[in-house]
This record gives C-alpha cells, sequence and structure tokens, in this order.
C-alpha cells in the first residue's frame, strides 16, 4: 500500500481548475460527474489509484468539508503525491450512504500521472452507495475478458429491471423544453391570427410567412412538375421512388395515354430504356381518415426526360381501376392536375410521418435503444461504440407521443390519417421493415432499382446517404476488426448474443420484434461481416437515415400546398370542371391549422445534437475506437466540403444530408 498525500483539491463546472505544476510524483484526479438532473451527490467518495505492477495508494476522499464538490455538470480535481506509484492503470471507487441521492452519475475519470501522461478511465453508469466499482483504463472489454464479470452481471440484471418494454399500441413497436419553445413561435405567427376562416388566395397565404418563421424554398415552385419529379429525388421522404419494369396490372395507363409525354417513344420502349419510375403507396389503402377528410392510396409514374429531369406523367389516386378512379394527366386542365398532385402528397405525407420518420427511427431504435441497456454492459467495446448515437432518443419519443401522437393532439388536426390511422399505418410498416434491406443503404436503394447513376442521374439523397453510410460502416469495421480479432472471442461473447436474441426475439414474447438481424437464431452472430452490418445499420439509421426523414419538414409541410398533411373534402373524381383557386383554398386546413402545421414542422426540423462523429459525451477512449473516430471525422469534413461545393452551384441545393448538419442521435 503506497504512501499518499492529498495536496490540494478544487471544483469547477467547467472542467478546469487552477492547478500548480505538480512534481513527478504527483497525480491528478479529475472526476466528471454527469449533467442529468440528480446526477450529484453530497455523499462522501472515495477513490483508490493502482498501477501497471498492482500497487495501490491508499483511498483519496473526493470531497471538502461543509462543501459539495461533485455537483451535477462539475468536475472534482484532486492533486495527490505518492512516490511509489507508478502509471496509473486501474481506479476503485466508492461513495458512502450520506446525502440525499440514491446514485451518483460519473461520466469520466481521469488521472494524469508524471510526464503528463494521462489515464482514461470512462464509467457513464450510476454509482451506488455502499459498492465498490473497478474501471480498468478505457474501460472497454467484451465480458469474458472482464475479470470482474460477476459484478458485470449483477449490473446488467438491475437495468433489465429498470429498462423494459411496452407498446403504447396493439402491435406497435416496443417503446421506453417543447413547449416553451412552441409558445415562443406561435408569437412570431400571430399575425397569421387563431381562427378557423379559410385563405382568401394564394397571395393571402403567402402573406402569412412575412416576418414569421421565413419563407420554405418550395413556396417559388411547389405546383410545377419539376419540383413535384425532384421531392421524390431530395424531399423529405426520398426513398420511395422505384425504377418501373413494367406497369402494373391496377393502373389504368396505356400507350396512348402516355406517349404524348414520353418524348416520341413508346409505353414499351419507355420502360426497356429505364426511364420510367413509379411509387406505389398500396400501404394506405384501407385505412381510415378523420372526420371530413379522404385518404388516398396512389400511384404516381415518372419519366426522365432528356434533360435527365424525373416529371410525372401520371397520378391515379387509388388502387384498383374503376370508372371514378380516373387517371391524371400533365395535360389535363391545370388545376385538375395541381389537385391530384396535392392528394398524391397529402398521402405520401401520411406514409412518411408515419413510416418513414416516426416508424423507422424513432420507434423501432426505441426498442434497439432499450435492448443495449439490459444486455450489454457500458464496460461492452459495442456498447460504446452504439452510446452517442442513443442520445436523447427515450426522452424525446416519450414527450412527442405525449405532446403530438395523443388523442386529440396535432397528428389528429394536421394528418389526414389522425392518430388511429398513423398507428395502424405504423403497425402494417414494421411487419415490412427489415435490417439487411430497408436498414442498409446500398441495399434499400439497390432494392428500389435506382442504384445505377446511369439510370438515375441525378439522386442527391441516394448519392449524399451512399457515402455516409460508407464512411460510418469504415468505421463499425475497424472497432469490430478490433474487438473481435479471432473468430471464439466474437462466439463467445454472450453479452453481444443475448441482445441479438432479444433484438429478434417476438414483441408478443418480449423482444424487440426486429426483423432481418443477421446471423442464426440459434447460433447467434458468427461472422465480423454480421455485426458490421447490423451496427452500421443501427447507427446509420439515428442518423442520416432520421435527418433525411426530418429536418426538411418545415420546407415541405410549411407552406401547406406543397405537401399537405390534412386536405379537406373528397379527392377528386372528374376532370369535367376545372377547380377554381377558390376551390382548391377550400381543401386546405383553417388559418389555425395552417399556423400550427408550420410551427410543429419548425420546431421538428431544428438540430439538437452535435454534428455526426463530434460526440457530445465520448464514450470511446481506446487508441483503436479514437483513431477509428478520427478517421471518421475527416471523412466527414471531406464529404461535408464536396456537397457544399456542390449545392453552391445547384438550381435547387439539397443539404439535408451534409455531414456538418446531420447529427449523431435522434434528439428531435
Amino acid at each position: 500500500m503506497g504512501r499518499l498525500t492529498v495536496l490540494t483539491c478544487c471544483v469547477s463546472a467547467e472542467y478546469e481548475c487552477d492547478t500548480t505544476e505538480y512534481l513527478s510524483k504527483d497525480f491528478l484526479i479529475r472526476v466528471k460527474t454527469g449533467d442529468l438532473l440528480g446526477a450529484g451527490t453530497d455523499a462522501n467518495v472515495f477513490i483508490q489509484l493502482s498501477d501497471a505492477v498492482g500497487r495501490v495508494s491508499l483511498p483519496v476522499k473526493l470531497s471538502r468539508r461543509l462543501r459539495n464538490v461533485n455537483e451535477r455538470g462539475s468536475s472534482c480535481v484532486v492533486r495527490v503525491r505518492d512516490p511509489f506509484l507508478g502509471r496509473v492503470t486501474r481506479v476503485n471507487v466508492w461513495r458512502d450512504a450520506a446525502g440525499l441521492a440514491d446514485a451518483w452519475l460519473v461520466d469520466c475519470i481521469e488521472v494524469a500521472s508524471q510526464g503528463h501522461v494521462t489515464s482514461v478511465f470512462p464509467v457513464h453508469r450510476w454509482l451506488r452507495a455502499e459498492r465498490v466499482y473497478s474501471f480498468l483504463e478505457f474501460d472497454s472489454c467484451v465480458p469474458q475478458d472482464d475479470v470482474h464479470a460477476g459484478v458485470r452481471r449483477r449490473e446488467l440484471e438491475e437495468k433489465r429491471h429498470r429498462y423494459t418494454y411496452c407498446q403504447r399500441f396493439v402491435e406497435g413497436p416496443a417503446q421506453f423544453d417543447f413547449l416553451r419553445e412552441k409558445a415562443r413561435l406561435l408569437l412570431k405567427t400571430k399575425s397569421i391570427g387563431s381562427s378557423n376562416d379559410s385563405w382568401s388566395s394564394f397571395a393571402d397565404l403567402a402573406k402569412g410567412y412575412e416576418n414569421s418563421l421565413g419563407e420554405p424554398n418550395a413556396m417559388q415552385y411547389w405546383s410545377s412538375d419539376r419540383w413535384f419529379g425532384l421531392q421524390r429525388l431530395q424531399g423529405v421522404n426520398p426513398v420511395m421512388i422505384q425504377l418501373c419494369t413494367s406497369i402494373p396490372d391496377k393502373l389504368g395507363v396505356d400507350d396512348a395515354m402516355l406517349r404524348p409525354f414520353l418524348e416520341g417513344l413508346s409505353l414499351d420502349q419507355a420502360l426497356t430504356s429505364k426511364k420510367l419510375f413509379i411509387v406505389d403507396l398500396e400501404l394506405l389503402d384501407g385505412v381510415g381518415a378523420v372526420e371530413g377528410t379522404e385518404l388516398c392510396s396512389p400511384i404516381a409514374l415518372f419519366y426522365l426526360n432528356k434533360k435527365d429531369e424525373l416529371m410525372p406523367v401520371a397520378i391515379q389516386l387509388f388502387q384498383e381501376k374503376s370508372p371514378d378512379n380516373l387517371v391524371f394527366l400533365p395535360s389535363d386542365p391545370p388545376n385538375v392536375w395541381v389537385l391530384a398532385k396535392m392528394y398524391y402528397n397529402n398521402a405520401e405525407a401520411q406514409q412518411h410521418q408515419s413510416c418513414t420518420h416516426l416508424g423507422f427511427t424513432h420507434l423501432l431504435m426505441e426498442g434497439v435503444v432499450i435492448c443495449t441497456h439490459r444486455h450489454l454492459s457500458p464496460s461492452h467495446p459495442l456498447f460504446r461504440l452504439l452510446a452517442p448515437h442513443f442520445l436523447y432518443l427515450i426522452a424525446i419519443n416519450s414527450r412527442g407521443l405525449e405532446k403530438l401522437i395523443s388523442p386529440g393532439g396535432w397528428v389528429d388536426k394536421g394528418m389526414t390519417v389522425g392518430v388511429n390511422g398513423m398507428f395502424e399505418l405504423i403497425r402494417r410498416g414494421i411487419k415490412r421493415w427489415r435490417l439487411d434491406t430497408m436498414g442498409v443503404v446500398p441495399a434499400q436503394i439497390a432494392g428500389r432499382g435506382v442504384a445505377d447513376h446511369s439510370v438515375l442521374p441525378y439522386y442527391p439523397y441516394r448519392d449524399d446517404a451512399t457515402a455516409l453510410y460508407a464512411a460510418i460502416e469504415r468505421y463499425v469495421r475497424s472497432v469490430i476488426d478490433d474487438v473481435y480479432s479471432e473468430p471464439e472471442r466474437l462466439t463467445g461473447d454472450w453479452e453481444l448474443q443475448h441482445w441479438r436474441k432479444e433484438l429478434t426475439l417476438p414483441r408478443d414474447q418480449g423482444g424487440v420484434g426486429l426483423l432481418g438481424v443477421p446471423g442464426d437464431d440459434e447460433k447467434g452472430f458468427t461472422t465480423k461481416d454480421e455485426l458490421v452490418t447490423t451496427f452500421t445499420s443501427i447507427i446509420s439509421t439515428c442518423s442520416l437515415g432520421h435527418a433525411s426523414a426530418n429536418f426538411a419538414q418545415y420546407e415541405e409541410y410549411g407552406f401547406v400546398p406543397n405537401y399537405p398533411g390534412i386536405l379537406y373534402g373528397r379527392a377528386p373524381r372528374s376532370k369535367d370542371t376545372e377547380p377554381t383557386e377558390r376551390d382548391l383554398l377550400s381543401y386546405l386546413p383553417s388559418r389555425v391549422t395552417t399556423r400550427d402545421i408550420m410551427v410543429i414542422t419548425k420546431l421538428l426540423s431544428y438540430r439538437g445534437t452535435q454534428s455526426l462523429g463530434d460526440f457530445e459525451v465520448r464514450y470511446m477512449y481506446d487508441p483503436v475506437g479514437s483513431r477509428a473516430a478520427e478517421t471518421m471525422r475527416a471523412e466527414l469534413r471531406k464529404l461535408s466540403d464536396q456537397i457544399s461545393a456542390r449545392n453552391a452551384t445547384a438550381e435547387f441545393p439539397y443539404s439535408w444530408l451534409d455531414p456538418a448538419f446531420v447529427p449523431n442521435s435522434i434528439s428531435v
């Protein structure tokens, strides 16, 4: 047992303390308390240092008389001297039962020793009273290598009691200050009014954006066919467009109907030359709608013209051919065609919010977060890999469901499907979502036949998402290759295998119910490639997947005719009478509902965490993980520069997947 002298002790919220030069046998101990409510403690806290040859210091008390130095968000810095201790490779830390808090959240412990060499001990745990916690440098190891495996098991058992699954609606995914900002935005939009009056003209509607939340760019070209095509390539839901290889029997088009829009090609020639693309929203068929509205389940056909512009050539608003289910064409009376496009976009908006946005990012990933807390120790290197991408997710989901997706809430007022219809769409959607296809960016793009640049030259979502995914994949592979240097290390990792088992276990049996997870239901994960696919998919879904579906919401939904969340009345079934401007306006929500749509989509478009790779909380300190993260950051900076250069000259810039703007996690 070494001889130890405490020289100084200080506390700082900025994590920096004024420490004098220390001698070769001095050690600076920094203990960072987490920044969550209830994280601090006024208990008596002790720490003990150990070096590589097993020499152990006397306990050091991390407190000062009559003063709490372990407050929320603060750092306690202690300077001690021990002439016999070498470079510190292990710390033991504990607290007594004094004080009010029942646990203390510790982010990290750093010990700077001779020559200013710093040993880092990431903790990221709530430490309970009267327990001794022991941490090795970097605290990153698979369970079979942990000398405190029993303590680790007990810790996970306790977490499994705390993290449990529930389904907030039947057959839904497993799941676990908004109001002030909303009030501020409502004040900025007060000129719109709070009445249920309708808009008198589109010019009247446009005035509502002056001196309020800003004009969405789509206001300038929302009714144009060029923009309608671009919405499939760089809008808020750019994952729907697919190559059309044959005309579905249920779509009532023929050669004579389409030839005028195919630049001299026949329908067969357009199909053969890969010039036709389609979106089929059959998932919406039969889903209910709120009173006074009608939900379509449309099919839209697009043609790639000689300018490489994707142009709409046909819209059928319902699934099955019938005399009153017309096919609308660009040659129809202008406002008939505009109304058909509005109803198509209204339908796609329901799919977007229910599935692409809420169901396939927020809700599915919440189940993954809970499963991770239940089965991967905070000391597990793959927990540390995932943790930055789970920041705030459970909290934002809980708040979002309470404030937005509750009976009588925003969804019931601003979306055609309402809450009940949204939950039905989520139920349908999650039965189709597979991690190995829809969760793997290159696979979901290839599955829609649009990976080839020669087929679809301009598709910025594809280009940016693919590049981002590749950078994440290289980062993940670097970490996994290091952790599982031998095959038996992977197959022998019981935490990882239990994690996969519960991840794939059906929801009605107490699992997450995730489909398409690589590996075998009996053997679990057997190869590193399976791990790389799984972890890359999860990280990319929480970052780029959510970013592409979320941050363009004000630009798309903010000007209601552009991408209507809700339309009133029945969808058109005739071309005989062209709607007037006032007729088109009558389909739009009232002033007060428009205002609410503007405010909510503006709120949802806020970025809540730092850029991808720039982690709010650092979890990985080991050399391999640190280098991998820095390499990824360098790649993302280069990609950001390329996207910025492209957007500088683009007629319609697409910035939603610029790495500088893609957050680490689903935080809004």
